[in-house]
Formats: C-alpha cells, structure tokens, sequence
C-alpha cells in the first residue's frame, strides 16, 4: 500500500476547487494508496504523465479539463507526494 503525503497548501487549493474535481481527486487517492502511480495508468481519463523542464521529476495525472494533480513518486519510501491540485498553471 502506497503512502500519499500532501504539500501544506495543498487543502486551501482543493477546497477552491469544483466539487466534480474534489470528488476525483479523492478518487485519484484511493487509486493510488491500492496500485500506486501504475494503477493510475489503467485508469482511462487520468492521462497521466511525466513533466519536463522546471517540473522535470513529476507527474501530472488529468482531474478535469482544465485541473491537475501534480505529485511525485519516491519508490523507496513506497510515497506519492502531492505537490499541486490547480488549473494548468504548473509555475511552482
């Protein structure tokens, strides 16, 4: 079972956000405490993805049209830190 650890923003920024997006993020969690950042990959609708450039070492999983759950693994740990839950704004 995978650990998911959340940035300390990270609650403001999902309480601002649609219910439809909360409800699948909290769906997205359950995904990867049980299969981990694999198990979101047969998950059709996620999309998810490794990031390039100044997010290089993340992935960004889809959560609606224009919402994002960025995070990042660390298999060692068996973690998934949650960096960000936002619109397409990936500026750190």
């Amino acid at each position: 079972m995978w650990t998911i650890l959340e940035h300390k923003g990270l609650a403001k920024e999902i309480a601002s956000a649609p219910l439809q997006v909360r409800e699948k993020y909290e769906f997205w969690k359950n995904v990867v405490r049980l299969s981990g950042p694999e198990g979101l990959r047969n998950v059709q609708g996620f999309h998810d993805e490794a990031l390039a450039g100044k997010w290089a070492g993340f992935r960004s999983s889809r959560l609606s049209q224009a919402y994002r759950v960025i995070y990042q693994c660390n298999r060692e740990l068996v973690t998934v830190t949650v960096e960000r839950v936002s619109k397409h704004d990936y500026r750190k």
